[in-house]
């Protein structure tokens, strides 16, 4: 199997005493790794910085400790300026979300993201042996297989969408979307989280595109265009349950979840842990918490909420926006009902390590999950 995703499931932690590997986390590296790791194969992503002899051996090492091999795709500042920072988060995932009011449509973005997956498919291509199959990842790169294509690959090649796809209504407003639609069709296989999306996918089609047809395969879709038929069906993404459960019965979790218990004082704990992201709704649950706080003060020092925060994508101002509004409600909240000693909520802005996380999952009463739209919210099932 040979995996193509915009990130690599590592991340590049840079220090005066040189460049370490990190496991990055995440959705699609959380469901992904236990699959790789079992039949093996190649995983082909960007490493999170530039190419240099030193990243090249950090990643061979890791190699060969994993049961897939990882293969970096170089990106210019530039191009991650338009390509992942403009055309795919300041245009696609907020539109994608429904929240169009913060796109930015600045025409060069698309040519970027046209030359970027065009360096992902040739680096796939030279990757691919006869029978392989190609998963392409997410909305970075829906632009990949028809790159492959126009480099004569007719191997399998199959597309996992993680994020909500769009009704008409919302797609139509994407100058792209005619061309968006194609590239999507060169793949054999399409996989959407949920039903919604796959319905919203196919109405786009038909809206957009002429001489496509959908019809009934079973449970699922195909749908024939003029270039090739393609199987169309909503596959929702798991977690590897075996391995959450063995590692949540872990002495040291238990013993870890018991000093958290203790830490805030037998009260009931809430949990909210997510990525840095204006789609979480973070603010909004930090305003419902304050009203519960108001209108029933008998919840008082009876309840904490601890807000896990993950950092990302901190090098786009509206995050860091973000980031500031949801550190002064926290301030404010603790500020205006914390009590000697009770504090209402109490704030991680960092990845947690998974002995952490798994203490944090075990010792709450309630996990508090509050997204605006998603696309399958894996804390829920961690969870």
């Amino acid at each position: 199997m040979v995996v193509v995703s915009n990130r690599l499931p590592v991340t590049i932690e840079q220090s005066n005493g040189g460049s370490r590997l990190e496991l990055s986390s995440g959705g699609l590296v959380t469901a992904l790794r236990p699959l790789l790791n079992d039949c093996a194969g190649v995983w082909i992503g960007w490493p999170g910085t530039d190419a240099s002899p030193e990243i090249d051996a950090l990643l061979e090492h890791h190699s060969q400790k994993s049961n897939f091999t990882l293969k970096p795709v170089s990106i210019s500042a530039e191009e991650r300026s338009r390509f992942y920072i403009g055309f795919s988060n300041e245009i696609l995932w907020p539109l994608f979300h429904d929240l169009q009011s913060r796109c930015n449509f600045d025409p060069t973005y698309w040519d970027t993201y046209l030359t970027v997956n065009q360096r992902f498919a040739e680096r796939a291509a030279s990757e691919i042996r006869s029978g392989d199959v190609v998963w392409v990842h997410d909305y970075h790169l829906m632009s990949v297989g028809a790159s492959m294509r126009q480099l004569e690959i007719n191997e399998r090649l199959s597309y996992f969408h993680h994020i909500p796809f769009p009704s008409p209504d919302i797609f139509e407003k994407l100058p792209w979307r005619k061309e968006i639609l194609t590239a999507l069709l060169d793949f054999d296989v399409l996989g959407f989280q949920t039903l919604r999306d796959r319905r919203n996918f196919v109405a786009c089609l038909r809206k957009f595109l002429k001489h496509v047809e959908a019809r009934d395969y079973g449970e699922h879709l195909v749908v024939d265009s003029p270039r090739r038929t393609t199987f169309v069906g909503a596959f929702p993404i798991g977690i590897d349950y075996e391995e959450f459960a063995h590692g949540a019965s872990d002495h040291e979790v238990t013993m870890r979840a018991n000093e958290i218990v203790e830490r805030l004082n037998e009260c009931r704990v809430i949990l909210g842990v997510d990525r840095l992201d204006y789609t979480k709704g973070i603010p909004e649950r930090l305003a419902a918490y304050r009203y519960l706080l108001e209108f029933h003060p008998e919840r008082r020092q009876r309840v904490a909420l601890v807000e896990v925060v993950v950092p990302s994508r901190e090098d786009i101002p509206k995050y860091l926006e973000l980031k500031t509004q949801i550190e002064r409600q926290v301030s404010e909240i603790n500020g205006e009902y914390g009590e000697l000693g009770w504090v209402p909520i109490h704030y991680i802005h960092r990845s947690l390590d998974r002995p952490e996380l798994l203490a944090y999952y075990r010792a709450a009463h309630i996990a508090l999950i509050t997204p605006l739209k998603d696309g399958m919210n894996l804390v829920a099932k961690e969870y």
